[in-house]
Formats: structure tokens, sequence, C-alpha cells
């Protein structure tokens, strides 16, 4: 309405008529064709946004695998975490939590294949970690429990019906071969009496784009490792490593030490607190394109329990944890020994694994 009057006053005292009117009013209309027709690409960025945000969002969903570990094992399990209702129902949970996470050595896929993966029969739980969080979720104890414990395996249920057998003095990861992951957590919380409130399993593929998404791992090694089995030939030094790389540091164990799965042990617990101080570093947590590379990246070699299949859940996690520090982060081993009748496998050494899983429940 502003430009219409001023061109009709200005007609009025210059004695022209209408004509500078009739020019106004176009150049008015043409000024609202205009405008739709911003609006209406407004409009159409902003909807393509939209389902390109929700294709992207479904895609993640998609990708991730799950197993309801709850239904499965039902209520023979020890008790969660004592930990009261949030006031605030909006507030991010802020409870204590047990998260079992293994690296599975499936040769499921050409990729796994080609890093190493297990025999094509099936997999193992080839890295097992417990990670239990603290109320507040400010600090963690990692703790990992070697592959070559010899176990009480309990009864699973399977999958496709019936159970498997109580096998004693049996490897640790044989849980996983037989029984899948909910065998795998059923041995654990068997052997330390804490409940795992999720499970999160990630393969050899997975592992390397996810180092590779973040840009790699800058780890400190103090000894030479020369390991032809792993693939891996480092100087003892600091080292900017891809996801390969990363990979076969993780997997090390015939130059590292006594050769034993304890001192691979030592190499992935420092790759752990690598990869917390890489996250922190670089923000990659308040940058949404660099999370959802990552989250590209891992999604598709992610299992998890039910409580974690989808972007939504695993998303109030990560947020729910970003005042862990990598400085907050305790690794430990769980305290072994030498089985006194084989020299290749360790047993839990008591009271100490014992006192150790009291203080985390």
């Amino acid at each position: 309405m502003f430009l219409p009057v001023r061109g009709h006053n200005r007609g009025h005292d210059r004695g022209q008529g209408d004509g500078d009117s009739e020019d106004a009013g176009g150049g008015a209309g043409r000024r609202s064709r205009a405008l739709k027709a911003v609006g209406l690409g407004l409009s159409g960025v902003l909807v393509l946004g939209a389902a390109a945000a929700g294709f992207a969002y479904w895609h993640l969903n998609q990708n991730i695998k799950s197993v309801d570990i709850n239904n499965a094992l039902g209520d023979d399990r020890p008790p969660g975490p004592r930990t009261g209702p949030s006031a605030d129902t909006a507030a991010l949970p802020r409870g204590a939590l047990n998260i079992l996470v293994l690296g599975s050595d499936s040769r499921s896929g050409e990729q796994n294949e080609e890093l190493g993966g297990g025999d094509s029969e099936g997999a193992r739980s080839d890295t097992a970690m417990i990670v239990h969080i603290d109320a507040g979720r400010t600090s963690a104890t990692v703790v990992s429990i070697p592959r070559d414990t010899l176990v009480t395996r309990p009864s699973c249920p399977l999958e496709s019906g019936g159970s498997t057998a109580v096998a004693n003095y049996t490897m640790f990861n044989s849980a996983y071969s037989v029984g899948g992951p909910v065998c795998a957590v059923k041995t654990v919380e068997t052997l330390t009496g804490i409940r795992m409130d999720h499970y999160i399993e990630i393969d050899f593929s997975g592992f390397a784009k996810l180092v590779d998404a973040m840009g790699g791992v800058t780890v400190t090694t103090e000894l030479d490792i020369d390991d032809d089995k792993s693939h891996l030939h480092l100087k003892a030094g600091t080292h900017h490593l891809n996801g390969t790389e990363a990979l076969a540091l993780a997997r090390t164990r015939y130059d590292v030490g006594d050769g034993s799965d304890l001192g691979r042990i030592g190499l992935q617990q420092t790759l752990v607190k690598a990869l917390l101080e890489e996250i922190s570093d670089s923000g990659l947590l308040d940058d949404p394109a660099g999370l959802y590379r990552v989250a590209d990246a891992v999604t598709g070699s992610l299992t998890t329990d039910t409580g974690l299949d989808s972007l939504g859940e695993l998303t109030t996690l990560g947020e729910s944890l970003k005042g862990l520090s990598a400085q907050n982060v305790k690794t430990v081993t769980m305290p072994v020994v030498t089985a006194p009748w084989n020299p290749n496998r360790v047993v839990a050494q008591e009271p100490d694994a014992g006192e150790l899983w009291t203080s985390l429940r």
C-alpha cells in the first residue's frame, strides 16, 4: 500500500493523471510476484531439506540391527542399578549404566573378510569390555575381559528354540559363538553379578570405518610393534593411524609382552582412551555433519539391544555423556591368573575379581 500512495500523490502534484499510479501498481505487482516466487522457492527448499533429513534419519535407523535381550533373558538376571526417578521427565538420563561392548570377528561381508574376520561358519567376541558409567555420567570405568578366560557358561536360550547346556571351564568368547549376543550377556552377568543395561556390538569393518570417519586416531606406543599376523609394523612413538591401522593395533598380540591376550588388551585400552580424546578435542558431539558422517559409517556394522536400536536413543545416550571426558575414564583388566592346568588359559583371580565387580554394582 505504501508505494501506490506515494505514486498517486506525486502524479496529482504534477498534473499527470493516473499513468504513474498504474506504473507503480505494476511495480508492486511484479514485486509481489517476485516475493511469492521467493517464498515458494524457500518452501521448496525447506520441504526438500525436511525430506532429506527424514530420509537420513530413516536410513540410519534401518542400518542398525538389534536383539531383544531383555525378552530373551526374562527376569532371571541380576538387579539393575538403584536409581531414583528424575524430577524432570524431560531431562537427560543421569543414572548409573552398564554396557557390554563387544568387538566381533565376523567374516560376514567382503570387508570383514578382507580385514581378517573369523571363520565363515560363525563369529566370536574378539574383544569384550564392560563400560560402567557412574551416576551423574561424568566418570566411567572400562573393564576388559580376556577372551581366553575360562568361565562357567550358563544355559542360554536359542533363537531357534531350546537352550544350550551349561558348560564349565570353557573359554569366555565361546558364549558368543554358541548363543550370540544373548548368551554373551548372560555369561557376563553370571560371571560378574552385574546386570547389563545395554549391549553394543561392532564388527571389524565398522570399527575401521568409525576411525576413518573421525579422521583417524593418534596413539603413542612405548615399544616397537612388528606383527605379521595383524600386518602392523610401528616404531615406538606417536602415530596417527587410519581405520585399518587402528584395527590392526587392536588385534595385535604376538609381538606384545608375552604374546597373550593380556598384551593386546593393553593396546586396546590405549586405543579407547585415544578415541575418547579425539572425540572430545574435535568437538564431534557438537558437529551435526560430522556426527552424521560417523553415524552413517558405523550404524551399518552395529548391533544393539532394543533399548538402543534407534538413532534417537543413541543420540540421547550420547548427549547424556557429554560431561564425560577421557581423563575421567579408568581402564582396567579383570584380575586373572594362569590356569593351573593350561598355560594358555586364564581364570579369575579371587578375591580381586569379586571385589572389582562389587565396586561396580
